[in-house]
């Protein structure tokens, strides 16, 4: 799946020398937490919701609301945005977004393409919402875990089972633990999964785990 599938196309964006509280306008009315800052064109920063709550006033001020709006209104958005942003070109996989917000401990990327055009916004939630579709959650699934080995052969033996008994594998997923050894987790549409456990366990890899899921 690639981000321009699950992209919020056509964000609103801010220039550089708009006051703060057309920023934070913007956000309310939109419901949204970031914008990006583009001047004539070219992408120059982000501010975010978090970046505009550092700068407003603290409820416990003794200045009157006047005097806060005020010095408020002198703030610009090129004084507090972040101008190293972290974007993602438009023809990047999901996997790729999702890592890129690992990396920078980030909760949203901007969306480029090669001219470096803005197209779009992706965030943490689109990344949640595109594995739980991938991995066909939403449609109910039975997940079997097991504890398989780096031996050549292993995943042929267990999915082979699979296709002896005629149950198709929804997604397959391999995760290395902290031990060095490795799990297999595989998703499929059956429901009774007595025969097919007690066919895997009479070769060698019985299901440490087994849950049904939505």
């Amino acid at each position: 799946m690639f981000v321009a599938k699950r992209m919020t196309p056509n964000p609103i964006t801010i220039e550089s020398t708009a006051g703060v509280t057309e920023a934070w306008d913007l956000m309310r009315s939109h419901k949204i937490k970031r914008l990006p800052v583009v001047d004539n064109g070219n992408l120059v920063g982000i501010v975010t919701d978090r970046d505009l709550r550092s700068v407003s006033p603290s409820t416990a001020t003794t200045l009157s609301i006047f005097e806060m709006n005020y010095l408020l209104g002198k703030v610009l958005v090129k004084d507090i945005m972040h101008k190293d942003v972290v974007t993602i070109d438009v023809g990047a996989t999901i996997e790729e977004a999702a890592l890129a917000m690992s990396n920078h401990h980030i909760a949203g990327l901007v969306v480029i393409n090669s001219a470096g055009t803005v197209l779009g916004i992706i965030t943490e939630t689109d990344i949640f919402n595109s594995f739980v579709d991938v991995m066909g959650l939403k449609e109910g699934k039975t997940r079997l875990t097991f504890r398989v080995s780096n031996q050549v052969g292993v995943l042929h033996d267990i999915t082979q089972v699979f296709k002896d008994m005629n149950v198709n594998i929804s997604s397959l997923a391999t995760y290395v633990t902290e031990d060095g050894s490795a799990e297999l987790v595989i998703r499929t549409n059956i429901q009774d999964t007595k025969a097919l456990t007690e066919r895997l366990a009479a070769i060698g890899f019985p299901p440490m785990h087994v849950a049904q899921i939505g």
